[in-house]
């Protein structure tokens, strides 16, 4: 089943990912588990469309049925229940003059179904945005996604005018983009990066655990195990 489910979202089948997903988790797959598996086709097809055997719009294609697995009732059901046991808030987006959400998508879903409330803006969004949301909605996690190379003038843009503004003490600042090394992260001004969700989703609790830790010790919170 695993690998029916790899190869038929690298061949962008989208009822067949479905059928093949509810199936799954009707015979009790964890949705956690059916998201890398749907992760591992979609790494197939990055794969596939740098080797220029896919296009821009197949990677789009493989975008959307990644957003119809998540809306599957046992997917709703297992990333938005229990709003009391939020364990962390995450404000996210695609930076000012690049339009890709894929990999914000997929970070988006994993962050929610590891128990983060999520608050997206979106695509193609402004400086003042990121900084306006990081008042309005007062997140833990601060994620910026970016695929283009200039971008990364604007990440560091926002962080800058994140720190300026006394809204980057902490809080963790995350970058997602293939295209980003050790170097831009440090020149960008960021906590971590990643182009792998899974990834960036498993830096996150970390730090929100760590976080927590402290605040037990200084008022009392239980700490996450």
């Amino acid at each position: 089943m695993e690998e029916l489910i790899i190869k038929a979202v690298e061949d962008l089948d989208e009822d067949k990912v479905i059928k093949l997903a509810n199936e799954a988790l009707n015979d009790g797959m964890e949705p956690f588990y059916l998201l890398d598996l749907i992760k591992e086709g979609m790494n197939r097809v990055g794969k596939l469309y740098e080797n220029k055997q896919y296009f821009i719009a197949d990677l789009i294609m493989a975008g959307l049925i990644f957003k119809e697995v998540l809306k599957l009732d046992k997917m709703i059901a297992q990333f938005h229940n229990n709003n009391a046991k939020k364990i962390g808030k995450l404000l996210v987006g695609t930076v000012k003059g690049d339009l890709h959400d894929i990999g914000k998508d997929i970070f988006r879903g994993m962050m929610e179904a590891n128990s983060f409330d999520v608050i997206d803006l979106g695509v193609d969004v402004p400086v003042e945005s990121f900084v306006q949301g990081v008042v309005k909605y007062d997140p833990d996690i601060i994620g910026l996604s970016g695929v283009l190379n200039f971008t990364i003038e604007t990440m560091k843009n926002t962080v800058d005018a994140l720190r300026k503004a006394g809204l980057k003490d902490n809080r963790l600042v995350i970058l997602g983009g293939n295209h980003l090394t050790k170097e831009a992260c440090e020149y960008i001004g960021a906590d971590f990066f990643t182009n792998d969700a899974s990834i960036g989703v498993k830096y996150c609790k970390q730090w929100i655990k760590e976080k927590c830790q402290t605040r037990g010790h200084e008022h009392g919170v239980a700490n996450l195990s």
